[in-house]
């Protein structure tokens, strides 16, 4: 089983971009996915949490996820005030929303980490709300390309199948940016 958590803000589409991943999994062929927010007393703007799990078989337990093989974090400054290497396990991935080269992020944990500039990338395709980038399809986009288990073409078709028309264009155009982008250990850059 592959464990995925999402560190973000609410407002930022994190219990959102854990679904679309749930799905687009389910359509690529995995058996067992679920997603689930972790809920306490969120408002716009404050840290949450959700998960995704991803598995070849059905799942049979719902827990929460104790231990992550892979952290998506939607904004880095989550990185100062949250235990984000505490919820990951040895080895695991962590993809971060940042300008910066991965060697840059000040997270020296020994781990793959992938970076992108998930909100450049928000702002040129439009991916705004209330002022500020959503950042979730950016992120999705830099999964695909550093987890290298759901592939681009099904979370495009995920996409598809969670956004109304009106906003698909430019979510889809940015999905493509960002895997183009993403850069850190162990991919071609």
């Amino acid at each position: 089983m592959h464990e995925v958590i999402w560190h973000g803000r609410g407002g930022q589409g994190v219990v959102l971009a854990a679904q679309i991943l749930a799905e687009s999994a389910y359509m690529q062929g995995f058996k067992g996915v679920t997603s689930a927010p972790t809920f306490g007393p969120e408002r716009r703007g404050a840290p949450l949490t959700a998960s995704t799990k991803i598995s070849e078989t059905p799942i049979r337990t719902f827990a929460q996820i104790e231990y992550a093989d892979i952290a998506v974090v939607l904004d880095p400054s989550l990185l100062k005030v949250i235990n984000i290497l505490g919820s990951l396990r040895p080895g695991g991935l962590i993809i971060v929303n940042t300008p910066l080269k991965a060697e840059d992020t000040g997270i020296d944990s020994g781990r793959p980490i992938a970076v992108v500039d998930g909100a450049g990338i928000a702002f040129r395709h439009h991916l705004i709300k209330e002022g500020a980038p959503m950042v979730n399809t950016p992120l999705l986009g830099a999964f695909a390309r550093a987890a290298n288990l759901v592939s681009l073409e099904f979370i495009e078709k995920g996409l598809k199948w969670k956004l109304s028309s009106t906003v698909l264009a430019n979510n889809l155009s940015a999905l493509r940016d960002a895997y183009e982008a993403t850069r850190g250990s162990g991919l071609e850059n």
